[in-house]
């Protein structure tokens, strides 16, 4: 892992800002992406299947661990991020 590879990505997955969350990670866009979205869609997608698919933005987060478990993927939320005033 390469320092410049490292970035902070805010991750939206609903309609609801409060809800996003926030990665510190060297993974692209398309591997984030590959793994959450069909986790997502299958909740969306959920009503015409009648399915009980439900995620929170852990159970994202653990997927990405799992699939990519030699990359950096650390999880914070708005309210987890300290505010330092100097």
């Amino acid at each position: 892992m390469k320092a410049e590879d490292i970035r902070v990505v805010e991750i939206n997955t609903t309609a609801f800002e409060e809800e996003n969350f926030i990665l510190v990670t060297d993974l692209t866009d398309e591997e984030i992406g590959e793994v959450i979205t069909p986790i997502v869609l299958a909740e969306r997608n959920q009503i015409d299947n009648d399915d009980n698919v439900f995620y929170d933005n852990e159970t994202l987060v653990s997927a990405l661990l799992e699939k990519y478990p030699n990359n950096l993927v650390s999880f914070y939320t708005k309210d987890t991020i300290e505010l330092l005033e100097v």
